[in-house]
Formats: C-alpha cells, structure tokens, sequence
C-alpha cells in the first residue's frame, strides 16, 4: 500500500527580498492526517514559506499545488477559501464578541437579511463539543483564557476550512495542562483527515504531537524526516549546521563547566 498523496505540495519555493534570498528553491507537502512541524532556527525561513503559501508575499520561483491542483493565493482570505487556515500565536479575533459571533463573523447563518442568533449559537456549540470544548458560546470571547480563545480561533479555522490548518507557535504562552488541551484538539483532527502544519521552538512538544518534520537553515530545505527516526540532538545539529560530534563535544564541556 503506497502513501497517501499529499494534500499540499510546494516544490522548487523561490523568495527574494532586496539583498536577502529567503527561500532558496524549498520543497514542501503536508499529507492528509497527519502532524507535519516545520523546523529551524529563527531566520531559517519558516515564516516567509508560510506567508509565501498564504499569499502574504508573491513567490519569485517554484509551484504550490493543493489537492493536485495548482494555486497561488493572493492573501491569507483566498487562501481560507481554499482551504488553507493560519492561527498564530496572536489570537486574531474580536474579544468585545461573543464566542459564536467570533467564529461566524462575515457567515452568520441568516433569514431574510436578520441573523439566526439560535442557530449560530447552535452550531457554535456544536463545532465547540467536536474539540471537546464545552463553554457558553453566548460570553464575550474575552472572558475566557487565551488557550480557550486559540480553541476558538481554531473552531473558526476548522469550520471555514478543513484541509490544511496551519499552527504558527500556538504554544508559547500556555501551560503545560493547555498545551495538553491543544494537543487532544490537534490529534482529533488529525484523525478526521486535517492536515497540519505546527511550528514550535519547544523540541519536547515536536517530538510529542509531531509525525514527520521538515528542517530549513538559511533559506534552504536540510531534509524532511520521520519524527521518531531522528533523535534530537541530530535535529539540532541540522538546524544549526554542526555535525553531531561538534555538539556533543559542546555538551560534554557544558556538563563540565557546571560539575
């Protein structure tokens, strides 16, 4: 039984910028069901493939194909048309709102040009208990933690669009029994078929929640690997450019530095 075929396929991603080559001829696919993290030092050029595929910035060279179809987007909302959701670290939404009006906002369900309250608030409800969130969606979103507030802002996500959600650093201000509630809501997903692309600077986390994982340093692609194949300190050695060796020897001198 051969794999699955990718949901999303960047090939040869070109970016410049006035000096800078930010993506230097990039490869990338997200397979259906699956935890795909996007990994590298700050710099690397994770965000600018992410921006690239949203159609935040135009790309200078490649192909970008989703569900065997070529695209390229000219922003962020063509790309939720089609299928493409980013949630950042940021939650993105309006706090003065109640949680059912932040995740229909632009597509509440209407008769006659009025809003179905009870309807929205319904069908809120029910997109909540499929995250296993139960909360009153008729609160303002501000009332609730920021981790509740990215639950949200990924319900809105999954609803406009539910083949590629992309998770640029959802973690970094949660603790660890949030991270775990993103965690359960991702694997959920992920076992309906969304295809997600995590970006994170927690190691630990990749390794916990991620599937596979592609490495860029300096614009270019390292390799894209099976996470359980490739132990951490190869991955840092990857990110940063060292060979395995080098880092040990550093880490055998910073354990004796603190002996």
């Amino acid at each position: 039984m051969g794999e699955r075929s990718p949901v999303l396929q960047m090939t040869g991603i070109q970016k410049i910028f006035p000096g800078v080559v930010a993506l230097d001829g990039v490869d990338f696919r997200l397979l259906p069901g699956e935890i795909h993290a996007l990994m590298g030092e700050n710099g690397a050029g994770k965000s600018t493939l992410i921006k690239v595929l949203t159609g935040v910035y135009d790309i200078d060279g490649g192909e970008i194909s989703l569900a065997g179809q070529p695209v390229r987007f000219t922003g962020p909302f063509q790309a939720q048309q089609a299928g493409v959701s980013t949630v950042y670290q940021e939650v993105n939404l309006c706090a003065n709102l109640s949680v059912a009006e932040n995740i229909f906002i632009g597509r509440e369900p209407r008769s006659l040009g009025r809003i179905k309250w009870s309807e929205m608030r319904k069908r809120a409800a029910a997109l909540l208990t499929r995250l296993d969130l139960d909360i009153d969606v008729t609160a303002p979103l501000e009332t609730y933690s920021l981790a509740i507030q990215q639950m949200v802002a990924i319900a809105r996500a999954v609803d406009v669009s539910a083949r590629v959600l992309i998770l640029d650093e959802p973690t970094s201000s949660l603790d660890a029994s949030e991270v775990a509630q993103l965690f359960a809501v991702m694997r959920r997903l992920k076992a309906d078929g969304v295809a997600i692309l995590f970006v994170s600077h927690f190691l630990d986390q990749v390794y916990e929640v991620a599937d596979r994982m592609t490495v860029l340093r300096n614009g270019k692609l390292i390799g894209e690997y099976r996470t359980a194949e490739l132990p951490q300190m190869q991955l840092i050695g990857k990110m940063i450019g060292k060979e395995l060796a080098a880092l040990e020897q550093i880490e055998e001198q910073a354990k004796d530095a603190t002996a």
